[in-house]
């Protein structure tokens, strides 16, 4: 078993000497990064998988601003995604900020195109079905 050297360096992660009442409740967010870096980050997302996780990597790749992104899943028992973020510059916290935001817009517009056509495809082809739910 390893054991953490005391005597932090500047590049620790500030989120590893954190104490136990100062971590994210279930399903929330965990950074890990450097204290005077603030170009690379990795976040940890608690009670997400592979369904986020690359859907976020795709929409931070498409940023000029990421110099690198990735994710992985630390052990398939565990419910937490880390997604690695660098950039050329500015914030990692800001850039996935925005990254999230646009991938909101993005569920937004399919949400909202998926709704249109279902309804337009119930009004175009009318059902005559007389279904009855209590008949065996």
């Amino acid at each position: 078993m390893r054991h953490r050297r005391e005597g932090n360096t500047p590049h620790t992660a500030a989120a590893v000497s954190a104490p136990l009442s100062a971590l994210p409740p279930p399903g929330g967010v965990m950074e890990h990064g450097s204290v005077t870096d603030s170009t690379a980050s990795t976040f940890s997302i608690m009670d997400e998988d592979h369904t986020l996780a690359n859907s976020v990597r795709f929409v931070l790749n498409q940023d000029p601003r990421v110099a690198f992104c990735g994710y992985s899943i630390p052990h398939p028992a565990d419910n937490k995604v880390n997604i690695r973020v660098q950039t050329t510059g500015d914030s990692a916290k800001d850039v996935l900020k925005d990254s999230l935001q646009d991938l909101m817009v993005m569920c937004q517009h399919v949400r909202g195109t998926l709704d249109t056509a279902v309804t337009d495809f119930r009004q175009n082809n009318p059902t005559d079905m007389n279904v009855d739910l209590n008949k065996k």
